[in-house]
């Protein structure tokens, strides 16, 4: 979907300057190729807030982009013949803002999702040159869809993930579409009366659009301060020993 009025107007009356920002939206679906993807519906209308603010805007569709699963930063070292996580890590790096998209299964985020999150997970070991994770200064989100109950559920998991990196998580930073309990439509399925699915949810929409004003305004602060001051998260003040070490379980604990 297109914005709705409300967002529309939010971006017209916008004065701030976000075309130095970098946006990262993933989308875990189990669908093959995004254009087959509930999830990224409602990606596109984070994504076109961002996009007409100015914001550079990239997408990831995890299904299709080779992504091998383990807790290393290149899995082809450990047995995998491919792996398209290291391309993916240089995007990574290079963004403000990741918003992390998952459809519900059984209650909880998606297999590809957690795929990602042990991804993102397997570069806990990085450092900026503060010394400091080096997911520090970026902001994170979360987008669900799905027809059982699990927005809160799927969001505290894949929230929680992102701030125990680094990410700093701002205000209601969640949002999603989920409709009646059982077989049903998903998020932008066309209806018998012809409108789509949640497309016309207002709660929807207005948590999809405090959520993505909110990673805005996170961003566009920790980048004019500076970041995170260094003082007491600084790594490199404490025990070599202290460094994420990938071959030592203990430091995965």
């Amino acid at each position: 979907m297109s914005m709705n009025s409300k967002q529309t107007e939010l971006c017209k009356s916008n004065t701030v300057d976000y075309s130095d920002l970098r946006a990262l939206l993933f989308n875990t679906s189990l669908k093959r190729e995004a254009s087959e993807s509930h999830t990224k519906l409602l990606l596109n209308v984070v994504a076109e807030i961002f996009e007409t603010n100015g914001v550079s805007v990239e997408h990831v569709h995890m299904a299709s982009a080779n992504v091998a699963p383990g807790i290393y930063p290149d899995m082809t070292e450990h047995g995998y013949d491919s792996d398209g996580w290291p391309e993916i890590w240089k995007r990574v790096q290079k963004a403000d803002i990741l918003v992390v998209g998952s459809p519900i299964w059984l209650g909880e985020e998606s297999s590809i999702c957690r795929v990602l999150i042990e991804r993102l997970y397997a570069m806990s070991g990085e450092l900026n040159e503060k010394g400091q994770s080096v997911f520090y200064n970026k902001v994170g989100g979360c987008v669900v869809t799905g027809n059982e109950d699990g927005i809160k559920h799927v969001a505290m998991t894949v929230a929680f993930a992102l701030n125990h990196l680094g990410l700093t998580i701002p205000p209601q930073a969640d949002c999603g579409w989920i409709g009646e309990a059982g077989p049903g439509a998903s998020y932008g399925d066309k209806l018998e009366d012809g409108s789509r699915a949640g497309f016309d949810n207002d709660f929807t929409q207005r948590n999809t659009t405090i959520m993505t004003w909110n990673l805005l305004h996170l961003a566009r602060m920790l980048k004019d301060a500076g970041g995170i001051p260094n003082h007491g998260n600084d790594r490199k003040a404490w025990k070599a020993g202290c460094r994420f070490d990938y071959a030592n379980p203990e430091h995965r604990a």
